[in-house]
C-alpha cells in the first residue's frame, strides 16, 4: 500500500511537470510563430503601417513586395527567439538590452525633435545595443559612427561610446537629413537610409529610381538595391519595431520597449 502510494505521488508530480512544460512551451511561441501565411501578411500590412504613422504622423502606402520584405525580416527576429535566451544574439536578450537604454536613446531624440520611436530602434539594427560594437566597416559604439562621421558631428572616439553622447549626434543627424528630403512624402524613411547610406547618395538614387514624389519612394529604392544592406535596412528597421513594439503576439511577456523610455 506504501509503495501505491508513492507511486501515485510520483506519477502526479510529473504530470504536474509535463503540464508545466508545456504550458510555457506555448507562451514561449507566441502569436505571431502559430500564424498561417495570409494572417503573418495581413499582420504585418497593418502593424508596419501603425510603426510609419507613429514615426511620421502621416499615413505610408507600401507596395506588397516591401511588405514581403519587412515580414521575411521579421521571421528571422522570430526565430531567433528559439535561441538560448542568455545568448548574445537572441531576439529576447537584444530586446532586455533595449529596455536598459530606451530611456536615454528616447530622451536624447525627443529633445532634438526627432521621432523617438527612430532613435530606439536605429541602435538594434546597428548593433543590437551592444555598445562596444566595432564593425568591420569600422563603426563604433551603439549607433556605430564611423570616427571621422563622429568628429563631424563634433563627437571624439571616445564619445561614439557613450550611449547619451551618440544618441543626441544621431538624432541631429536625422533632423538635419529630414530637411534635405523635405519635398517627399516619405522623408522620415529617406532619412533612415540616409544613416546607413549617407544622404547624397540618396538623393542620388531618388533622382535615378523615383520620377514621382508621391510614390512610395523607399519601396522604389529597395527593390531597385536588391538584397544588399542598404536596400534591406528599412524593412529590417521597421521588422524590429514591430517586434519591438509587439512583443506579447512573439511570445515575450514584457510590454512594448518604447514604454521604458520617456515617450513614443
Amino acid at each position: 500500500m506504501t509503495n501505491l502510494k508513492t507511486f501515485a505521488i510520483v506519477l502526479t508530480a510529473v504530470l504536474s511537470l509535463a503540464i508545466v512544460d508545456i504550458n510555457c512551451s506555448a507562451q514561449t511561441a507566441g502569436a505571431y510563430q502559430q500564424m498561417s501565411a495570409a494572417e503573418r501578411a495581413n499582420f504585418v500590412s497593418k502593424a508596419s503601417k501603425e510603426i510609419v504613422r507613429r514615426l511620421s504622423d502621416s499615413e505610408y502606402q507600401f507596395t506588397a513586395s516591401f511588405e514581403t520584405e519587412i515580414q521575411t525580416a521579421l521571421n528571422e527576429y522570430a526565430q531567433r527567439l528559439g535561441i538560448n535566451s542568455s545568448a548574445t544574439t537572441s531576439s529576447q536578450a537584444i530586446f532586455e538590452r533595449g529596455q536598459i537604454n530606451a530611456p536615454t536613446i528616447m530622451s536624447a531624440f525627443k529633445a532634438r525633435g526627432v521621432s523617438p520611436l527612430i532613435g530606439l530602434y536605429i541602435p538594434w539594427i546597428e548593433s543590437e545595443y551592444v555598445n562596444e560594437t566595432v564593425s568591420p566597416g569600422g563603426g563604433v559604439g551603439m549607433f556605430q559612427f564611423l570616427p571621422q562621421t563622429g568628429q563631424h558631428l563634433g563627437l571624439a572616439t571616445k564619445d561614439l561610446l557613450n550611449v547619451a553622447t551618440s544618441a543626441d549626434a544621431a538624432a541631429r543627424y536625422l533632423a538635419k537629413s529630414m530637411e534635405s528630403f523635405d519635398g517627399d512624402n516619405m522623408k522620415e524613411l529617406l532619412a533612415l537610409l540616409s544613416y546607413n547610406r549617407g544622404t547624397n547618395n540618396v538623393q542620388t538614387d531618388l533622382a535615378r529610381f523615383s520620377a514621382d514624389k508621391n510614390s512610395c519612394s523607399i519601396c522604389e529604392l529597395t527593390a531597385q538595391g536588391g538584397k544588399s544592406e542598404s536596400a534591406q535596412y528599412i524593412p529590417r528597421f521597421i521588422a524590429a519595431a514591430i517586434f519591438g513594439e509587439n512583443p506579447r503576439t512573439f511570445g515575450l511577456t514584457s510590454p512594448a520597449l518604447s514604454s521604458f523610455g520617456t515617450g513614443n
